[in-house]
């Protein structure tokens, strides 16, 4: 195996390490944020889209790389064969090619792959620190409601008052409903992700020999 195809298969194992690590419940969607987010990609965060495309293009030229040696070499064996050394060697190199072109695709499908589980491991965070919040933000609503309801049942601005802290806090639990309701769709999602990624993983060729 060359040097750029040799320097593919590890990124692909690289790849497959990180899903498994991402997908498996050892790290908090929060220290992945916290991961995220500190100095040491604080240099890519900007412009870390164009880095994406760049390295998604040059993944794209070896698979292109790829299926140029497979329609080759299956040129080849369609023609009558003189020498069976030869035609051995034919086959093997389309062995070779075939064999790239499903670690190069395979390494493009898990890169997307990853680039999703990152962005709805962040989303999830921030999903659960705005409902803790909001938690928050209600059971103090909800103690201010009970003591402005015991120190001030008897008159009537009070009473007023009493019904605006309700409303509030029932558009609180409207609103922390809302949030909850979306973590739970978020959660189904990322166990969709995960199932694929297990079933993607599960399918992958092994690796030929040179």
């Amino acid at each position: 195996m060359s040097i750029q195809w040799t320097f593919i298969a590890g990124y692909l194992y690289f790849e497959i390490a990180l899903v498994m690590l991402m997908i498996l419940p050892i790290f908090s969607p929060r220290r992945w944020n916290q991961f995220f987010k500190s100095r040491l990609f604080s240099m890519f965060r900007e412009n870390v889209a164009v880095y994406f495309y760049v390295f998604i293009g040059v993944l794209a030229l070896f698979l292109i790389d790829a299926v140029r040696e497979i329609r080759k070499y299956s040129n080849v064996t369609d023609v009558s064969h003189t020498h069976l050394a030869t035609e051995m060697k034919t086959h093997v190199k389309l062995f070779r090619a075939q064999r790239n072109f499903y670690i190069i695709g395979f390494a493009i499908f898990l890169t997307f792959v990853i680039r999703r589980l990152i962005t709805m491991l962040i989303i999830q965070d921030e999903l659960k620190q705005k409902a803790e919040k909001i938690i928050k933000q209600a059971e103090e609503t909800v103690k201010q409601a009970k003591t402005s309801i015991l120190a001030n049942t008897l008159q009537s601005e009070e009473l007023q008052h009493y019904d605006e802290i309700n409303s509030q806090l029932e558009e609180t639990k409207i609103l922390l409903k809302l949030e909850k309701d979306r973590v739970k769709l978020l959660e189904d999602d990322v166990k969709m992700w995960q199932q694929k990624c297990e079933e993607a993983i599960a399918s992958k060729p092994g690796k030929g020999d040179e």
